[in-house]
């Protein structure tokens, strides 16, 4: 068998396989149904510091290959992860990443903080809305992409900090280069695009929300190119994510570049999709008599 082991910030990976956020919850419920410390890592549900119940429903609607939300970053808060969920992740022996919002600067420089050395990673979800430039995500500006990463890495003094890239900017290269400039250790894109579907009989959104976030299999295009303009420009590790549903498909991304790639609208549609893209990464390496994954990585050559 091939080596699957990748590393990333100094952080070991049994493979580089990790469930994406808002997909996975905190892994209890996969778990029923499989060993989840098979997975390279589990990023976690958005974490906020208070609870947060997400916006009203419905906040779910399907498109063809996709899959659009408007959950609203529901999660029990903070506290209650560290009081119910950590331990049980810690126990399975696998990376913890904490993918973590907020609404303000201090915010994010909060729950970094507290956070800091309780887990293996951070993942920072700059796609939220910030308050206090109307509602413009933090993610979307380059400056502002810096600014907060500036203000994340700084309250961590023992955990390699991860910037979640959202696609719905102008060039997702500036904002990357932004993200490293204010001291990111690792990126990971793409976060969703934004959508709408009409219910054509109500000549209404599907969604309470009017818009949300896009995920799935159409997306993995868009998502592939991204990552490999942004694998081109920076000299930091990036996680790939974006309508992976088979091992073919995590392969496109770590040739394009991807150190490890997260999956996520596949576990809706699949429960078993993790273990089964573990294997058969496995089976095409040794049908392909490649002995080691790290070394597919980056080796797109370009027409």
């Amino acid at each position: 068998m091939a080596n699957l082991k990748v590393n990333i910030c100094g952080v070991e990976f049994k493979n580089p396989v990790i469930a994406a956020s808002g997909t996975f919850g905190f892994g209890k419920e996969f778990n029923e149904i499989y060993d989840i410390s098979i997975l390279g890592g589990i990023s976690t549900k958005g974490l906020t510091l208070e609870p947060r119940l997400g916006n009203p429903t419905p906040r779910i609607a399907e498109g063809c290959g996709v899959i659009l939300n408007a959950v609203g970053l529901q999660n029990p808060g903070l506290e209650a992860f560290l009081e119910e969920d950590l331990d049980f992740l810690r126990s399975k022996k696998t990376v913890i990443i904490a993918n973590v919002a907020g609404k303000t600067l201090d915010d994010y420089a909060k729950i970094c903080a507290q956070m800091d050395g309780k887990v293996d990673m951070i993942e920072l979800n700059i796609s939220c809305p910030n308050v206090r430039c109307g509602g413009m995500a933090f993610g979307i500006r380059p400056d502002s992409v810096k600014e907060v990463t500036t203000i994340a890495k700084k309250a961590l003094k023992k955990t390699p900090l991860i910037v979640k890239l959202s696609p719905n900017v102008e060039n997702i290269v500036t904002n990357a280069l932004a993200a490293k400039e204010g001291g990111a250790d690792c990126l990971s894109l793409i976060n969703t695009l934004t959508g709408m579907v009409i219910d054509i009989e109500k000549r209404k959104p599907l969604l309470a929300n009017n818009t949300g976030g896009v995920s799935g299999a159409g997306i993995k295009p868009i998502a592939v190119r991204m990552v490999a303009e942004v694998c081109r420009a920076v000299d930091i590790p990036v996680i790939g994510m974006g309508g992976i549903t088979c091992a073919e498909d995590a392969l496109e991304f770590i040739i394009a570049g991807a150190r490890a790639v997260q999956v996520g609208t596949a576990n809706f549609t699949d429960t078993m999709s993790m273990p089964k893209i573990i294997h058969d990464l496995n089976g095409w390496l040794d049908a392909h008599s490649v002995n080691d994954i790290n070394s597919l990585c980056g080796t797109l050559t370009l027409n």
